[in-house]
């Protein structure tokens, strides 16, 4: 059986990794001095009380190749699905150690996306699994798949986007005096941009994400689609998964809180809607 590897940026948490039997290889976040490993000693809201502590914004670093070398040690071959090339340095750690083992002993795949959009792809990767396919085939229907992941979601404060050098100063200034929500998706060739900014109350945000959504059930694969969230308003999440299963009625939606490694780039109050296309 081929193992599936995925980083800690997939946001699946650890009861969707183990349902679906994943490993996950976790990025590391730095905050205060101290090195702490996503999602194995720091969640979500550990990392905002850390935040709020030491008035700074967290260090986020892919895995060393080391790390990747243990985690492929594994019997076997595997399949490794992992964060944008174009987002972190993950993917390439991953290859270096890839090719330390011998031929296709280990394929890594470029999401070109992240979060639960990284970790719709793994978990297909463990469907084609479950149904005996092989590291190779996996791999090639992934390739395919790759550019049929739609990810978007809206940003409630632009502090973080400052912070992490995505925003000038003068901009994150306005978006706070005009109450900017900056829709944030995910484009083809694995970089972030500015899909649209909403003015007003985050819930105008969140209905431009749900809009974009619908103007896609056309194509929607409506097998699985996730909602990703930093957030703490549940019912928010309800309406936008309640919206989700009226609009387009997929097999399933699932609803995940993002690590903190994600959590760090896009802040308190991120929701966003991820999905295949067919």
């Amino acid at each position: 059986m081929v193992n599936i590897i995925t980083d800690s940026t997939a946001d699946l948490g650890t009861d969707i990794a183990a349902e679906f039997k994943l490993t996950v290889v976790p990025l590391s976040v730095t905050i205060g001095g101290k090195v702490y490993q996503d999602g194995v000693n720091i969640l979500q809201k550990d990392l905002f009380a850390l935040i709020e502590k030491h008035a700074e914004l967290p260090k986020t670093a892919a895995p060393s190749v080391g790390e990747f070398s243990r985690a492929f040690e594994c019997p076997g071959e595997s399949v490794f699905i992992g964060i944008s090339s174009k987002l972190s340095a993950t993917i390439q750690n991953a290859r270096l150690a890839a090719e330390m083992l011998p031929a296709d002993k280990v394929r890594v795949i470029d999401s070109l996306n992240l979060s639960t959009g990284v970790g719709l792809l793994a978990l297909r990767a463990a469907g084609l699994r479950d149904r005996s396919f092989s590291g190779e085939k996996i791999e090639q229907e992934l390739q395919a798949l790759v550019g049929k992941v739609r990810t978007s979601f809206v940003i409630d404060t632009m502090e973080y986007l400052y912070k992490g050098g995505r925003c000038t100063a003068l901009q994150a200034i306005a978006g706070s005096v005009l109450k900017i929500h900056p829709i944030i998706e995910v484009r083809p060739d694995g970089t972030l941009g500015v899909k649209e900014k909403t003015r007003g109350s985050l819930q105008k945000g969140l209905q431009k994400v749900l809009d974009d959504f619908e103007s896609h059930v056309h194509e929607l694969d409506r097998g699985r689609v996730f909602i990703t969230t930093t957030s703490d308003n549940a019912a928010d999440i309800k309406f936008l998964a309640d919206e989700i299963k009226r609009i387009a009625a997929p097999q399933e939606v699932r609803v995940t809180r993002a690590g903190s490694v994600i959590s760090s780039h896009c802040g308190p109050g991120a929701t966003g809607i991820l999905y295949f296309v067919k």
